[in-house]
């Protein structure tokens, strides 16, 4: 990916580079866990906006927005209809020391949002989340002016995937196309970049061929605007195995990927921090950006819920950062702003893993 275009916010990314350069920073915990608590029914899912099965900002007509469909668990979805509790958890994670704030759009392509009857929201979910979180941003930056926060706009690894067929009977069988997810993945960017997202992240990466379309698409958007931002990329090692699901290691991975020159590479899901480690540190090996890591709280127990505390994921996390193998730290499903506090307690004054920084990183 060229590195020649200027930066879309360059004084952001000035600051992005600086506190990088001095300290690791703190990505924020789990959407998802945090919006469980709120306990939302169907409507509470729908809101005013779309009760009755029809878009009401539509007209009514144009769009049947989950007629015939619960809309029950399309969490980012919430990001229209109940922008309260997004800028509550949000909020919650950036009083808990987080320097980089993640959009509410994990599934909010077309592909992902195909499953609610909602495809047609796929650009106002994206803009919308990264104005939120921008928002949110501010209003923290505001309190605290020495401590930066970016907003990371999340593109997910969709519900499809591009190597493997869904069907055993049928191994050739592919349900989506390259060129189909990297069309989905362009009109989530345009959303999230209109939106003022600071950074993109390619995440949960189970399949890299995915993850190469969004790359693609990302810098096809770069170009048509002039201008970019930094990408970060964090892939999932599924099991220990200590492979992606489409086959790869931590270190196939990144060479795979090394071509976007991203900001950082790095894991996250599927994995506690301890069953992590040895991929985080296979990363640290060789990469020649930034490594992050935002695991689990642990690995999910009987009932599927995950009991890592904060002190016992901090512990873990403090120690990737004493051995020099992070930059970037945060975490995914099971945590919360207890986890995020007691992380960002770990890591306060320990010095990010050394790596050399381009020279035109804040030009």
């Amino acid at each position: 990916m060229s590195t020649e275009l200027p930066w879309l916010h360059p004084e952001r990314a000035r600051k992005l580079y600086a506190a990088l350069s001095t300290r690791i920073l703190v990505i924020d915990g789990a959407m998802g866990t945090m919006l469980q608590s709120y306990k939302l029914d169907e409507n509470g899912y729908r809101g005013d906006r779309f009760a009755g099965g029809r878009d009401a900002q539509q007209g009514g007509h144009e769009h049947h927005a989950g007629q015939g469909c619960d809309l029950k668990g399309d969490n980012d979805l919430l990001t229209l209809t109940q922008p309260r509790i997004i800028r509550a958890v949000h909020t919650a994670y950036l009083d808990a020391g987080a320097d980089l704030i993640e959009t509410n759009t994990f599934n909010s392509t077309a592909i992902s949002q195909a499953d609610y009857q909602l495809e047609h929201l796929t650009y106002e979910l994206n803009r919308e989340g990264a104005r939120l979180a921008h928002e949110c941003c501010v209003t923290a930056e505001a309190k605290t002016p020495d401590q930066p926060r970016f907003v990371i706009g999340v593109l997910g690894p969709t519900s499809r995937t591009a190597s493997i067929s869904p069907d055993v009977n049928n191994p050739g069988f592919r349900n989506t196309s390259f060129e189909e997810l990297a069309l989905t993945y362009a009109e989530a960017i345009r959303g999230l970049l209109d939106g003022g997202a600071d950074l993109l992240m390619v995440e949960t990466i189970f399949d890299t061929l995915n993850a190469k379309a969004a790359i693609h698409a990302i810098a096809q958007e770069f170009t048509r605007r002039g201008a970019r931002v930094p990408i970060m990329i964090s892939g999932t090692i599924t099991d220990l195995s200590g492979r992606t699901l489409s086959g790869q290691t931590a270190e196939a991975f990144y060479y795979s990927l090394h071509h976007a020159r991203p900001l950082s590479i790095g894991l996250n899901c599927a994995l506690g921090a301890t069953e992590m480690r040895a991929y985080v540190d296979a990363l640290a090996q060789v990469a020649d950006c930034c490594v992050s890591a935002h695991p689990n709280a642990g690995l999910p127990n009987a009932f599927g819920e995950y009991d890592e505390t904060p002190e016992q994921m901090a512990a873990t996390i403090g120690e990737f950062a004493s051995s020099g193998l992070v930059n970037i730290v945060g975490g995914c499903c099971g945590t919360t702003p207890a986890h995020i506090r007691a992380i960002a307690e770990a890591v306060c004054g320990v010095a990010p893993r050394a790596l050399p920084l381009p020279d035109n990183a804040a030009a």
